[in-house]
């Protein structure tokens, strides 16, 4: 007599690989990075000029302000654009894998599928829903090992890139608002100060991203590869399998 260990149910649904929406979200993550630095660096130049011009306010400003206006003009259309595209790919990535996740274990979500969309545009909630989803879709794209356990692959990539990102959203909207309501060159100023923080944590979000796309990615290829239960090695010492899902 023999005795079948057990285990999940067998996968439901079609899987759909999440590599290629994977790559463009990596791509327009590190345009948008540069973006981001280059913005940083108008910001560099707008505080030095503002300092200036509040040391010694008989100086004429038209010249060098027009410049600083024109080339912060220039930089915020382009970090909108390419926040609005990046964005726009990377929701679709994060349906992705959410819907594969619930084919691999659908029993480690606790919302339906349509919130992986859903939540990024609901205010306050888009701060924190997504992350849960996250290490839902995290939980549910790990190996499991020989004896049914989780193994276990570090979410420090998640905590990371979601950490920082929040904390430039925050920063970036409370130096937009002081901006807007500076009047004098002190007070522009400190508004330039607090955009080179908001811009220099976008760039790090943008990197931790990439990184996080790609470990949960690699993580889907696996197990869709070599299917729930890890081989000799813990998952996370696995390569993606060539094939993919």
């Amino acid at each position: 007599m023999s005795f079948n260990t057990p285990g999940p149910p067998p996968p439901r649904g079609v899987l759909k690989s999440p590599q290629g929406l994977a790559t463009a979200v990596t791509v327009l993550l590190c345009v948008t990075g540069g973006v981001n630095l280059l913005s940083a660096g108008v910001n560099v130049f707008t505080m030095s000029l503002m300092n200036d011009l509040d040391a010694d306010p008989a100086r004429d400003p038209s010249a060098t302000t027009d410049l600083s206006d024109i080339l912060t003009g220039l930089t915020g259309l382009l970090q909108l654009l390419m926040y609005l595209a990046t964005a726009a790919v990377f929701v679709v990535w994060f349906h992705r894998v959410r819907v594969n996740g619930g084919i691999f274990r659908d029993s480690a979500f606790t919302q339906a599928p349509g919130w992986a969309i859903g939540w990024w545009f609901v205010p306050v909630a888009h701060l924190f829903q997504p992350f849960v989803i996250a290490r839902q879709i995290w939980r549910a794209s790990t190996q499991l090992g020989p004896d049914g356990t989780p193994v276990r692959v570090s979410t420090a990539p998640l905590t990371a890139w979601w950490a920082v990102w929040v904390a430039a959203s925050i920063v970036g909207r409370f130096s937009s608002t002081v901006y807007t309501g500076a009047e004098t060159p002190g007070e522009m100023a400190a508004a330039a100060g607090l955009g080179i923080g908001s811009d220099l944590l976008m760039v790090a979000a943008a990197v931790l991203a990439v990184i996080f796309v790609r470990r949960l990615t690699a993580l889907q290829n696996t197990m869709a590869a070599q299917g729930p239960y890890a081989l000799a090695r813990p998952a996370h010492d696995e390569a993606p399998a060539a094939a993919g899902i």
